[in-house]
């Protein structure tokens, strides 16, 4: 049986994106990371061992990986085609990426998204960068992400903010519409297997935006900048990274439409504050006292 470790690779560069630098393994995951290793070796010369250093008693063994070429295997190459922006300026370069999208082999394999694309939107050299999830029916319909009652409220708090959509960099983890059977205006959120073929645009985006911040709308695209099983309450309230890139896990302006208490508008507002006092923003007493709750 062939076996491709371009799933570990981009596993593990997803993790060195966050800032780790080394994984805990136990046993079995020993032996499957040799046999990789053993096989992308044979034939390419000697390379160095992979170097485990012995953990605190009753925790795995900690491994520091050596580097490893995706071109080292032809199977690892095949199976993890080249993703570049061209372009001269940071707009050409999303356009390129625009352009890829639409024969990129892991996504064009799944058979589970729909047709439309729905890529970005925006500056595309903004200091702020919006992700979401994936488009939904408003947002296939019109070819922009964030928009229905949803991209309303968003463009409220984008306003209280003293900004506009042209002044950010709008963009979700999927780029087409998850599909369901007889589907007309329902949508479900993307799977995981879905993420990771889109999220090699993600990072190029990142790349090329160069935002000072990102702010992640909602769960599902928090998870897959971060990794992880988190909440958005356990996430939001502080500062984490991706791509070197300060981020922001906050509500999507969905949630706040579904849940109008006060306390809820205010924790999202909270975390725009902390957005604006990063950016050294003006924050006027008012823009403070938005959604505080009145003294009786």
């Amino acid at each position: 049986m062939t076996m491709s470790a371009a799933p570990v690779i981009d596993y593990l560069r997803q993790l060195e994106s966050q800032g780790q630098t080394h994984v805990n393994i136990d046993d079995e995951a020993r032996l499957i990371l040799r046999e990789f290793y053993l096989r992308a070796r044979g034939g390419a010369g000697q390379r160095a061992a992979p170097v485990i250093r012995a953990a605190a008693p009753q925790e795995s063994p900690v491994v520091e990986l050596p580097s490893m070429p995706v071109a080292e295997s032809a199977d690892v190459a095949e199976s993890a085609p080249q993703l570049v922006a061209t372009g001269a300026t940071a707009a050409e370069k999303i356009m390129s990426l625009k352009q890829q999208v639409a024969s990129w082999g892991p996504i064009r394999e799944l058979d589970s998204l729909r047709q439309t694309m729905v890529f970005s939107m925006g500056n595309p050299e903004a200091d702020v960068m919006l992700v979401g999830e994936a488009p939904g029916y408003d947002e296939e319909r019109l070819g922009e992400p964030f928009v229905g009652k949803a991209g309303q409220k968003l463009d409220g708090i984008l306003k209280a903010m003293g900004l506009s959509r042209r002044d950010v960099y709008m963009t979700s983890v999927v780029k087409y519409r998850p599909s369901m059977p007889n589907q007309t205006t329902n949508n479900r959120k993307p799977t995981r297997q879905e993420m990771d073929a889109c999220m090699p645009f993600v990072h190029e985006e990142v790349k090329v935006v160069a935002p000072r911040v990102i702010i992640v709308l909602g769960v599902t695209p928090a998870q897959a900048l971060l990794g992880g099983e988190g909440t958005v309450e356990s996430l939001r309230g502080e500062f984490h990274r991706f791509e070197g890139v300060p981020v922001r896990v906050t509500y999507h302006p969905s949630y706040i439409l579904h849940n109008e208490e006060t306390a809820e508008k205010r924790k999202l507002w909270e975390d725009m504050l902390n957005v604006m006092d990063m950016l050294e923003m003006a924050v006027s007493e008012k823009q403070r006292g938005y959604f505080l709750s009145k003294p009786s």
